[in-house]
């Protein structure tokens, strides 16, 4: 039958975006088969200011480098208390895995331990403890980056950490990462089975490609549109149609076999995946409790980021207590009369003047006081801890620390409701 004009322009344009498709298709795989830019850093304030604050409450966090050659080791230490008052809306971390915060494997994880225990699988977080963790990292690829701590847990999300900036120095082409198998021989993990995996994965891209190549060359995008409103959809799939794919599903499967059977032959001793839970990891034992804070309310100026807390503490210890620090989402608000030096700690999260009180006289043993306690500095805005103003509940979350002359630190968990102000001296 002689096709009109419009007919043979349809099927030179069905030809066109095919071959079109196809470019973009290919390009599509070489975008992401090469190396890209890695990202600089990481968007933990886009995180809500509740999930932040009233989940996991980093302190003391050391990162044991800042500067470290390819092949170096580093440590990433700390401890975490997972809040009483954890939101409703999140997962509880009853299935948790220690992680680290980075734009890519810049730095391989070697090990990682909560408390005395290693674990390099999912292990279960309870609510109201608190617990010490180290991640030992190795340098992979040079550059600056932002490292965190961060735990990912089951239907709750990532939930990141403090972070700091890391330098890497030296080349990736020298980076190593040798594991000893159960024979006693040692392998290169970095470069081990890489020519069997790009093999594969060019193997299956291949046959994918051929695939869609095979139905984009059929008679066009167009056509085919133009047969199936024409009610004639039952002739698109021809019989040759058919048997090309049940050529290609069994060669498919015959591929699959061999390769599986070549694999098992080859490595008869495996180990499965490491996906068990972990239980029972012991707490992090902080002494006798003799500090107890009751919170009264308070409420959060916006416009001058302003966090105002009410308290009722008592210390039924031996020796006097002062206020000097309030940690949230891993931002620290010092009280300049107790820290006279400015602790080491990234500066975007270190307000070293951002606690004040109405009655700086310490809290005597025995004593119960009441103490407005209040939290005021820019980082609190540029963290977008503010948004607790906007959340349905408005409420905050964190760890009050208190010290002792001589030197010991008492920790008490705080937390409630507060009440939003939108103008300053605005009465409520």
């Amino acid at each position: 039958m002689k096709q009109s004009f419009f007919q043979k322009l349809a099927r030179t344009a069905s030809g066109r975006a095919g071959r079109l498709l196809a470019v973009g298709a290919a390009a599509i795989v070489a975008a992401t088969t090469f190396a890209a830019t890695p990202a600089a850093a990481h968007g933990e304030r886009s995180q809500q200011a509740f999930l932040r604050m009233r989940t996991l409450n980093w302190y003391d966090v050391k990162w044991s480098k800042t500067t470290l050659n390819v092949n170096e080791e580093m440590e990433l230490t700390g401890k975490v208390h997972v809040f009483s008052g954890w939101p409703q809306a999140v997962a509880k971390p009853q299935e948790a895995f220690l992680n680290v915060g980075e734009p890519g494997p810049v730095l391989i994880r070697k090990s990682a331990f909560v408390g005395e225990v290693p674990v390099p699988r999912t292990f279960s977080l309870d609510v109201g403890q608190d617990y010490d963790y180290k991640i030992v990292l190795k340098a992979r690829r040079p550059g600056r980056f932002h490292v965190h701590v961060q735990v990912n847990v089951k239907d709750g999300g990532p939930i990141v950490g403090p972070g700091q900036w890391i330098e890497i120095k030296g080349d990736m082409k020298d980076f190593t990462n040798p594991v000893t198998l159960l024979d006693g021989s040692t392998i290169d993990l970095e470069s081990y089975g890489i020519n069997w995996t790009y093999a594969y994965h060019f193997l299956w891209m291949g046959a994918a490609a051929v695939w869609i190549l095979y139905w984009f060359m059929q008679k066009g995008i167009i056509v085919r549109g133009w047969q199936v409103a024409a009610g004639k959809k039952n002739e698109i799939i021809t019989t040759a149609d058919k048997r090309f794919g049940g050529l290609w599903l069994a060669g498919s499967m015959l591929a699959l076999l061999f390769f599986y059977a070549q694999a098992n032959s080859q490595f008869p001793r495996t180990l499965p995946m490491q996906a068990g839970l972990l239980t029972g990891i012991s707490p992090l034992y902080l002494g006798q409790d003799t500090v107890t804070a009751h919170y009264s309310g308070g409420s959060y100026k916006v416009p001058g980021r302003e966090l105002t807390v009410n308290l009722r503490i008592t210390n039924n210890g031996k020796e006097p207590l002062r206020i000097g620090e309030f940690t949230t989402a891993g931002l620290r608000f010092l009280n300049p009369d107790v820290f006279t030096s400015r602790p080491d700690f990234p500066d975007y999260l270190l307000a070293d003047r951002g606690l004040s009180l109405d009655d700086s006289t310490p809290i005597q043993p025995g004593e119960t006081k009441n103490v407005v306690v209040t939290v005021q500095d820019a980082r609190f805005d540029v963290e977008r801890l503010s948004d607790l103003a906007y959340d349905t509940d408005s409420q905050f979350g964190g760890l009050l620390f208190l010290f002792s002359p001589s030197g010991e630190r008492k920790q008490v968990e705080i937390g409630g409701p507060v009440i939003p102000k939108f103008q300053l001296g605005a009465a409520l």
